[in-house]
């Protein structure tokens, strides 16, 4: 029953935050949701080998730096969940993030409105 008022106030915003693809998506990775650093930031998924940054498509540099950093002071891989909600559009912010995580070893996921879906 929970899931479906979940669901359905989600599916009446019509509209999801950062928050809401990151909660998702690191409950369903068994990882931990904003898990604060010493110096007040937020990791938006710690997981056993990643700490994981989420941005949507336009915001795909500035994710790199944000993983960088949180993984270097959780000894863990950086990771990004790139936001995309229409693909054909923001395939280009895809190719610019998975160019550049190559090359550092970030671990690239890429989710959309998907995530919300319920079986």
């Amino acid at each position: 029953m929970l899931s479906f008022i979940i669901a359905f106030y989600l599916s009446a915003a019509d509209t999801y935050h950062e928050k809401d693809y990151a909660a998702a998506w690191c409950a369903r990775e068994g990882g931990i949701t904003e898990y604060v650093l010493p110096d007040k930031t937020r990791v938006d998924c710690l997981l056993p080998g990643y700490a994981v940054e989420f941005d949507y498509g336009k915001k795909w540099a500035e994710s790199i730096g944000q993983a960088l950093y949180y993984g270097l002071m959780t000894h863990r891989a950086p990771g990004v969940v790139l936001i995309v909600t229409d693909p054909m559009k923001e395939f280009q912010f895809i190719a610019r993030l998975r160019a550049v995580a190559d090359i550092y070893g970030i671990r690239v996921w890429v989710i959309g409105d998907e995530i919300f879906q319920i079986n």
